[in-house]
């Protein structure tokens, strides 16, 4: 019974104790959380980029029969090269001929009838609508022998241009009709390619910008090239670009087809930039935690542009001078107080 009374007089004394303890003390606040902080800021630098594509031809021409008939020469090859008026097809053109000179007897008697008619008219023996009709059949006499001519020249098909047959679709003999596909023309000493570039970085190109273009069948040298053309609208899907460029003086070893890699060199354009370590990702999108004038972080949805090295572009979310955090993410959500840890951005007011 003694042992019992002391034990309860010990747990009271020890409870008056510890409430003593709790009134006499505060627990302490938990620190702010020690972070990196950087600044918002505008950077001018340029990229380079790579992208790959496939050469073409800058000019490749179809050679198709204007004229129906038997293919009487077709002396050309794939891989023959050929010179600007070469001839490249000869269709039979007997009857042509033989029509041209109908055409030309005929436009000749009309000529007569309107010379004789002429001088009738003088005397006034014929009547003005009869020598209006005589030259209107001289007119149609020489449309007629015109495009006979037209016609016979048709059965010849030469080279628009100095080129390679890249194309052989008929053989001498062979009756073909109209509009027939007989060959294809490759010009190969002008090598173009299509290249897709992000919306993002066409404002660095223009028209005539030098690139560096590698053939990987030629190995690694490095041949130079230009911007040819830059394509009016961007793929509303992909929000890519179209590119061309042009490959300069092209080796006899590079052909249509080919793989080829493009190097970019884009000029420096002013970008909105924070540390790549600044921009973070959740299943809500992109956002960076903005650090205020009382030192308190904010989650700030922002959409980020290009890579530029160790940062990257911000397009919108955030303006030019305000602090974001950089390093020190553990434990961090948004309203929490923060000490910034390094000195160099923390000297920096937003």
């Amino acid at each position: 019974m003694k042992a019992l009374v002391l034990l309860i007089s010990m747990t009271l004394l020890l409870s008056a104790c510890g409430d003593n303890t709790s009134k006499g003390k505060k627990r302490p606040e938990a620190e702010p959380l020690r972070v990196e902080a950087a600044t918002v800021s505008h950077q001018s630098r340029g990229q380079t980029i790579n992208r790959t594509g496939t050469l073409r031809a800058e000019h490749e021409v179809k050679l198709i029969t204007e004229e129906e008939g038997q293919i009487d020469a077709l002396p050309v090859y794939e891989g023959d090269r050929m010179q600007k008026g070469d001839l490249l097809v000869q269709i039979d053109d007997t009857q042509l001929r033989a029509e041209v000179k109908k055409a030309t007897a005929q436009r000749r008697q009309a000529e007569l009838d309107l010379k004789r008619l002429t001088r009738l008219q003088r005397s006034k023996v014929v009547s003005e609508d009869e020598l209006t009709r005589a030259r209107t059949a001289v007119d149609v006499a020489r449309a007629e022998e015109d495009l006979l001519r037209i016609r016979l020249g048709n059965t010849r098909i030469t080279a628009p241009f100095a080129g390679v047959i890249s194309q052989r679709l008929a053989e001498p003999g062979d009756a073909v009709a109209k509009f027939t596909h007989l060959l294809t023309l490759t010009a190969t000493d002008t090598l173009l390619a299509e290249l897709s570039i992000s919306e993002l970085q066409l404002p660095g190109l223009s028209i005539g910008d030098p690139v560096s273009i590698k053939l990987d069948a030629l190995g690694d040298r490095q041949y130079k090239g230009e911007i040819l053309r830059i394509h009016p609208t961007v793929d509303p899907l992909t929000r890519q670009g179209i590119v061309e460029v042009r490959l300069l003086d092209p080796p006899e070893q590079a052909k249509p087809g080919q793989l080829c890699r493009v190097e970019f060199k884009l000029r420096p354009q002013p970008r909105l930039t924070v540390p790549f370590s600044a921009l973070r990702r959740d299943t809500q999108g992109e956002f960076v935690f903005r650090i205020d004038a009382q030192q308190t972080v904010h989650r700030t949805p922002v959409i980020s542009g290009i890579h530029l090295g160790d940062t990257v572009e911000i397009i919108d979310g955030v303006a030019q001078g305000e602090r974001v955090v950089s390093n020190g993410f553990l434990g961090l959500s948004d309203g929490m107080p923060v000490t910034i840890s390094n000195s160099e951005s923390s000297s920096t007011a937003p």
